[in-house]
């Protein structure tokens, strides 16, 4: 492979890559939210999580990082060659 398609390749797996870590820090946001309010007894009444605090701690780390994680995937530099 010459030059120019190893880097129309590596271009197509950065976006690809940043989509995809954009997407996972996205779900990651979601439950934390979903644990989060499960933890405050406030959405979900049925299950083991409702009520119960360490939940809405848990999930307020993962919509931490889920934040953070879209944070880095979409700021981070693409290097130039």
């Amino acid at each position: 492979m010459n030059e120019a398609s190893l880097s129309y390749v590596y271009r197509t797996f950065n976006v690809v890559m940043r989509v995809v870590s954009s997407l996972v820090g996205l779900l990651m946001t979601a439950m934390g939210t979903v644990w989060i309010l499960q933890g405050l007894n406030l959405a979900f009444r049925r299950g083991f999580m409702v009520g119960d605090y360490h939940w809405t701690i848990y999930g307020a780390i993962l919509a931490v990082f889920g934040i953070a994680q879209i944070v880095w995937s979409n700021t981070r530099q693409i290097p130039r060659k």
